[in-house]
């Protein structure tokens, strides 16, 4: 999950390749939702063993409601600070 700010604006996506992804997130080269609102913060990232598991999960996190996302997003990461760093090693 992406955000701009400790509970700001969320963002749920898919990717089979997290790295590159979240570069192109973070320079703003995605077009919509991600550039508008300026969403740079990586804030929960789950392995998955498939992409059709992700995609999956992504379809029912983005049917939660925002109390649940936050909480989910709470129970690992509290502060909620950018997990970019972690993701590179």
């Amino acid at each position: 999950m992406l955000t701009n700010k400790p509970r700001g604006v969320l963002y749920v996506g898919v990717t089979n390749d997290i790295l590159p992804r979240t570069v192109e997130h973070r320079n703003s080269l995605v077009p919509g939702f991600t550039k508008r609102y300026q969403l740079k913060r990586l804030v929960l990232a789950e392995p998955h063993p498939t992409i059709a598991h992700a995609i999956q999960r992504e379809k029912n996190l983005k049917r939660w409601s925002r109390h649940w996302k936050v909480a989910l997003i709470e129970s690992v990461n509290p502060d909620w600070p950018d997990l970019w760093e972690e993701i590179q090693t």
